[in-house]
């Protein structure tokens, strides 16, 4: 059996941040039988209607392939002010385009996020669930992984050191195999 590509990008730009972490440690923690690459959306310029009728810009491009390339894609996302990061949003806007074709239209998708407040990023994910509805992304409804007080599972450098954090991030791993296996077959 071949190993599934998945394609992790976290929805925050600071290098320490708890979701770049949370990625790092899905990259780790990859079941047998996954690869978790990642893909850094700093150079993505904000979505410009005038900009793409000049031509889709190279690092948009770029995105779009990784997402076509990856068997699912998995997302760490912060939330900010009870919703989705601007630069996560924006990826997707711009992957979005054009709606027929779109790398993410039938991409099995996971979500996780962690955030230092009591609700961890429960909005921020319901806010990427609804704009799936329109990308037709396939998001996997559970396990979720919603991780609040994360000051208290994360070294100073964004590091996942909870071990009970880190084991069901695995779990999580595993079951978004058996998501993207599901949708895919």
């Amino acid at each position: 059996m071949s190993t599934l590509k998945v394609l992790g990008v976290a929805g925050s730009l600071r290098a320490a941040s708890y979701n770049r972490g949370l990625l790092r440690a899905a990259v780790e923690l990859a079941p047998t039988g996954m690869q978790v690459s990642t893909f850094d959306l700093r150079p993505i310029p904000m979505y410009d209607a005038d900009l793409e009728a000049l031509g889709v810009p190279e690092p948009v491009d770029a995105l779009k392939q990784a997402i076509r390339e990856a068997d699912g894609l998995l997302i760490a996302t912060p939330e900010y002010n009870y919703g989705v990061p601007a630069l996560l949003k924006n990826a997707i806007d711009w992957a979005s385009r054009p709606a027929k074709g779109s790398p993410l239209q039938g991409k099995p998708a996971a979500l996780m996020g962690a955030s230092p407040g009591m609700a961890g990023t429960i909005r921020a994910q319901l806010q990427l669930r609804q704009s799936f509805v329109f990308t037709q992304t396939l998001c996997m409804p559970q396990p979720e992984v919603v991780i609040p007080r994360a000051h208290e599972k994360f070294d100073d450098e964004g590091n996942l050191t909870d071990e009970s954090t880190r084991a069901y991030l695995g779990k999580m791993l595993e079951a978004f195999g058996a998501w993207v296996l599901r949708v895919r077959d």
